[in-house]
């Protein structure tokens, strides 16, 4: 499966993650029955199912299903793209964006593409070092371009709500290959357009 937003949950996987989140609710002294819970564990459910729908798409097939020859090699960037994560270790959310950039070798893709790659990658539990890597690996691997260019700047809750409680953190990860690791002056042409 290529790409898809999740419209349809399984019935028996919700019903399975439902039952445990019942179980932590009540152990964390709560009562599963009263009004504003009664629905809680279903609704945590489908909400799991949503942030993590990302192991059921390949980020491959996306960037391939829009692939159009073109002769065009100079840069090309998709900055700012929103996305919205959960750290593997405590599965709370890290919120920021990306900023992706490749140089064609013949073949050009869909921009909506590399926004879906990223959403792909971003929608499993995560830490942003993997994720930044994920999608750099991505798009090189299926389009072959002379190189790919990753920065992602995010705002981990698990530091901010939790831990050191530092609200203001920002975490910058940058993953290169190709002309972006050989030469300083391709990586810093993307990074001053960026503005980093």
């Amino acid at each position: 499966m290529a790409y898809r937003k999740l419209e349809q949950y399984d019935e028996k996987t919700t019903e399975a993650i439902a039952a445990h989140i019942k179980e932590i609710l009540t152990l964390l002294g709560e009562d599963t029955e009263r009004e504003g819970l009664h629905k809680t564990p279903e609704r945590v459910a489908k909400a799991m199912q949503f942030l993590t729908q990302g192991y059921f798409q390949d980020g491959e097939t996306i960037v391939r299903s829009a692939l159009f020859n073109e002769p065009y090699n100079h840069m090309v960037i998709v900055k700012d793209i929103e996305l919205f994560s959960l750290c593997e270790h405590h599965m709370l959310p890290f919120i920021g964006k990306a900023h992706v950039a490749y140089i064609p070798k013949g073949q050009i893709t869909g921009l909506s593409k590399i926004a879906r790659v990223v959403e792909t990658y971003a929608r499993r539990l995560q830490v942003q070092e993997r994720l930044t890597e994920q999608i750099r690996d991505c798009i090189q691997d299926s389009l072959k371009p002379l190189g790919v260019a990753v920065v992602i700047e995010a705002m981990h809750t698990c530091m901010s709500m939790r831990g050191v409680e530092k609200s203001n953190a920002i975490t910058t990860t940058s993953a290169f290959s190709g002309i972006f690791l050989r030469s300083d002056k391709t990586r810093n042409e993307f990074l001053q357009l960026i503005g980093r």
